[in-house]
């Protein structure tokens, strides 16, 4: 089970990456997708997460400790062998995945409120609904507009998303597995 949270993990610090990297380049329409990768990660992720809590009770009432035990406490009571070891391995990666993490979803929080100029690209940020993409053209205008306005409204949903989607990576039952909570 520690293995498959640790994948999750991984997988989710990737598809976050990758949010950033568009972000940070202007793919404004990408995040539609982004999102979406995020939302899927974190969903497996919380399975995944109530699966180990299941399994990890066990063992810790198996190993005589109370079934709310952390990783670090179990890894203390651990049969000697390879037990110990192994877990205090998966306590050490699932930290470093965990506050990765946190420090990569923070920086796509940052990236996202900032918003289109902060990423270079000038003229969708500065562009308002209404505004005229080609003045001077008797009849352009309307069309334009509506164009404009339709193009800034979907560019504001899909950073509204990300955003909501970026904001909901907090992994409370994992911290506090991990004795960090």
């Amino acid at each position: 089970m520690l293995w498959r949270e640790r994948r999750q993990l991984e997988l989710l610090l990737y598809r976050l990456e990758t949010q950033l990297l568009h972000v940070r380049a202007g793919n404004w329409h990408w995040l539609k997708f982004t999102a979406a990768d995020v939302e899927k990660v974190l969903e497996n992720l919380r399975f995944d997460t109530l699966a180990r809590n299941i399994e990890s009770s066990a063992l810790a009432f198996e190993w005589r400790l109370s079934a709310n035990a952390t990783l670090p406490m179990i890894a203390s009571v651990a049969p000697s062998g390879i037990w110990p070891e192994l877990l205090q391995e998966h306590h050490h990666g699932l930290v470093r995945l965990l506050k990765q993490v946190e420090s990569t979803a923070a920086a796509n929080v940052e990236a996202l409120r900032m918003g289109p100029q902060a990423a270079g690209n000038q003229g969708l940020g500065l562009v308002q609904p209404g505004d005229s993409m080609a003045p001077g053209v008797p009849g352009a205008g309307a069309h334009a507009d509506t164009v404009d306005d339709v193009t800034l409204l979907a560019e504001s949903a899909n950073i509204e998303r990300a955003l909501a989607v970026t904001r909901d990576c907090s992994l409370p039952l994992l911290a506090e597995f991990l004795g960090l909570a």
